[in-house]
């Protein structure tokens, strides 16, 4: 039951981190926008609603379990990204707070990749997915090779 109630919170603390960042993206767009903008990437605004629909999805995902392993990966890639792109090696010398949201995101990382490895839980999770398949009522689950 312990072990129930842990993948239950994780699941709600991932699905909560995407939806306040989700949330954020819409009630202040143009900010996103700029925040884009100010690290060179071109079509900020487009980029800005593609991230607050994508962090919807993931919300969805970590929520239901449906293709919880594969959102759970490409959430990882994502955060990865976003931790290079905003607060990677050349922003540590303007401003050495940096460095620590750098590190906070690898520290998120590894908790996706858990995720991911370890699927959304056999409660409250309709487990639909392409990357590990749920095995029969006993087996837990297993990655496919």
């Amino acid at each position: 039951m312990s072990k129930t109630i842990a993948i239950i919170i994780a699941r709600l603390i991932f699905a909560g981190a995407f939806a306040m960042a989700a949330g954020f993206k819409f009630a202040g767009m143009e900010e996103t926008a700029a925040q884009i903008a100010s690290i060179g990437f071109p079509v900020p605004l487009l980029l800005a609603w593609i991230a607050a629909f994508f962090e919807v999805a993931l919300v969805v995902a970590f929520l239901t379990g449906v293709f919880f392993s594969e959102a759970a990966l490409i959430a990882a890639a994502y955060v990865l990204f976003l931790g290079f792109a905003f607060y990677g090696p050349s922003q540590w010398s303007d401003d050495p707070m940096k460095f620590g949201f750098f590190v906070d995101h690898f520290i998120f990382v590894a908790g996706l990749l858990f995720a991911a490895v370890h699927g959304p839980g056999d409660r409250l999770a309709l487990r639909r997915g392409f990357i590990w398949q749920p095995q029969l009522p006993g087996e837990g689950r297993q990655a496919s090779n």
